[in-house]
């Protein structure tokens, strides 16, 4: 079985058709997905585990999070995430071939569809020698093959068509493309399984890429042109979006941020994520902890699980919030932007807010004890000054009598060797790439994904499933696409539907709007899915792409994909019109 599973890495060698002699094989087998696998599962396995290599937070979510309004990585300090101005640069919309952030998605992405093929060969024949459990895998790797080409066309504007190992890929684009993932689609979308769970693909799950797929087609059939939303589209959307909803096997959940907590592989709103649990041998925290500040410790019981001072909101996509609320503080307003879990019980303790005097009016008391096991920092939009553990000169956390931990206002340290107090983490709205705005603690911070509990150590092993598709999403594509259509009303309702689904906290359930247009549709998908990697596909198809925000001006139209990379073009250069780069680039 090892063997069949080294033929996924060896394919991504074969999947443009290319010479890869210095391409370091990765062996991975089934070991590292909770022991002896039989046949059928070690040949998905990899295909379905490497999911976490293309979500990681430096490869495709920081991509698509980085390159819209929604998210900014600044040079933190003058010291940290340079990365070579990657992050900077697909911010502002200066992008360029060689582009790491850009290169290194595009080859986690293709080395995941070959996985994907390395087991389609692998099962075709066991299915059709009457292999039912090949046959049922062999319609989930299709599926999973359609949906990272379908990540592949929204992100650079091509697909990738390849049926056996030794074939060269055929490269689509525009239509054809499209009518390929389609037809990949449908072929499995009758015979594939009901009742996987969200983290195999399900026939739910091809409704809901069908849906995207015919959502976003007017942009990938003309990427730099107007998009023209045919009727014949947004009734596509609306048949799948009914399919999922209609059939009663889902239900958005009445705590938000359950939905992105260590149980949530159980959650009824979920239909399609990277399952975490504690299989991946390198899994870990990595959308929980990527904005957070780097002295935050989130997991008391564990001192080395901290954040990483990285991305933060842009000012602009906060002020949306702001907007759409006026004199109401959203986290008031919406129990999406903000969930308090750091309750501090002292009211002189409260004063500490007081972020000018806090600095200054600090004492040996100005702290509360807890469990270690009970703290739970806040979640959803982080602002101002944050509450958590705080470590002694010997690295280990302070703690009470009875060995609680203390939970002080948390400080700003930075330094070598025994690191430096310079301030308190305040997490200011504004954020940008001059000094003062690049500092560690500007800009608000998402805190939407749980640190996991069941981890050994706070970061490793998350049993955090990745969301890649729920509930929430289906009726607002579903919305749109009845917008799209002429019924203001309809999408009305079932935006109305997941705003006042948020029932666990009475108080801060978001009111039902009373009125529906595209920019209002727009802001409440930023608002439902921020932090889930929609936004840049959400401003190209709302038209909102060329606009400015933070630290980006660019007008340039061509910037809606990224280039293919420099070292993917200069590969298939002996094969004339083969690969070729995108406009712009």
């Amino acid at each position: 079985m090892k063997n069949r599973i080294v033929i996924a890495i060896l394919a991504f060698c074969s999947l443009l058709h290319w010479n890869c002699t210095d391409l370091e094989e990765v062996r991975l087998d089934e070991s590292e997905f909770g022991g002896q696998a039989e046949p059928v599962s070690g040949v998905i396995a990899p295909a379905y585990g490497y999911v976490s290599e293309v979500w990681l937070h430096t490869r495709n979510f920081g991509l698509q999070v980085i390159a819209s309004d929604e998210g900014i990585l600044p040079f933190r300090g003058g010291t940290d995430w340079f990365d070579g101005g990657k992050f900077i640069a697909v911010h502002q919309h200066s992008t360029t071939p060689t582009n790491e952030l850009v290169g290194q998605t595009w080859d986690e992405v293709t080395i995941n569809i070959s996985r994907t093929l390395a087991a389609i060969e692998v099962l075709t024949p066991l299915a059709e020698n009457g292999d039912t459990e090949a046959e049922g895998a062999l319609h989930e790797m299709r599926a999973l093959r359609a949906y990272l080409n379908l990540l592949m066309l929204d992100s650079w504007g091509v697909v990738l068509r390849k049926e056996s190992s030794p074939e060269q890929s055929v490269v689509l684009r525009a239509q054809e493309a499209i009518d390929y993932i389609e037809s990949e689609l449908l072929a499995v979308v009758d015979v594939i399984n009901t009742n996987r769970g969200p983290g195999r693909m399900t026939q739910a799950a091809v409704w809901g890429l069908l849906a995207r797929l015919h959502l976003n087609a007017a942009v990938y059939r003309d990427p730099y042109g107007t998009p023209n939303f045919s009727q014949e589209d947004m009734n596509a959307v609306i048949q799948y979006t009914d399919n999922i909803i209609n059939s009663g096997d889902f239900a958005l959940s009445p705590e938000y941020f359950d939905l992105f907590n260590d149980d949530n592989n159980s959650n009824p709103e979920l239909i399609f994520a990277l399952d975490q649990r504690g299989q991946l041998e390198d899994e870990h925290s990595r959308w929980a902890y990527w904005s957070i500040s780097g002295d935050m410790f989130p997991r008391p019981e564990f001192p080395r699980a901290d954040g990483t001072d990285a991305t933060a909101f842009t000012s602009d996509f906060i002020q949306t919030w702001f907007d759409a609320y006026e004199d109401i503080d959203p986290a008031e307003a919406d129990a999406r932007f903000y969930q308090q879990n750091t309750i501090i019980p002292d009211a002189q303790l409260q004063d500490f807010e007081n972020r000018e005097k806090l600095i200054e009016t600090e004492t040996d008391n100005s702290f509360y004890c807890i469990d270690p096991d009970d703290f739970e920092m806040d979640r959803g939009i982080l602002r101002g000054i944050q509450w958590g553990a705080r470590k002694g000169e010997d690295g280990a956390f302070l703690t009470c009598e009875g060995g609680q931990v203390r939970i002080y206002p948390v400080q700003l340290t930075r330094g070598s060797g025994p690191e430096v107090f310079i301030g308190y983490v305040n997490h200011t709205l504004e954020i940008d790439f001059t000094a003062e705005g690049s500092l560690h603690n500007t800009g608000h911070r998402c805190s939407k994904y749980q640190f996991s509990r069941t981890s050994p150590d706070g970061n490793d092993l998350s049993s955090v499933d990745l969301v890649l598709m729920r509930l929430a999403e289906i009726y607002l594509m579903r919305a749109e696409a009845k917008l799209r259509n002429g019924d203001a009303a309809g999408a009305l309702a079932d935006v109305n539907t997941v705003r006042t689904s948020r029932t666990a906290r009475p108080s801060q359930t978001p009111a039902a709007l009373t009125t529906m247009d595209l920019d209002i549709l727009f802001r409440e998908r930023g608002f439902e899915l921020y932090w889930e990697g929609f936004r840049r596909s959400d401003q190209i198809r709302f038209g909102k792409f060329e606009d400015s925000w933070t630290e980006k001006t660019s007008t340039d139209i061509n910037k809606r994909l990224f280039p293919i990379p420099q070292s993917a073009v200069d590969a298939a250069s002996g094969i004339d019109g083969f690969l070729e780069q995108n406009p712009g680039y």
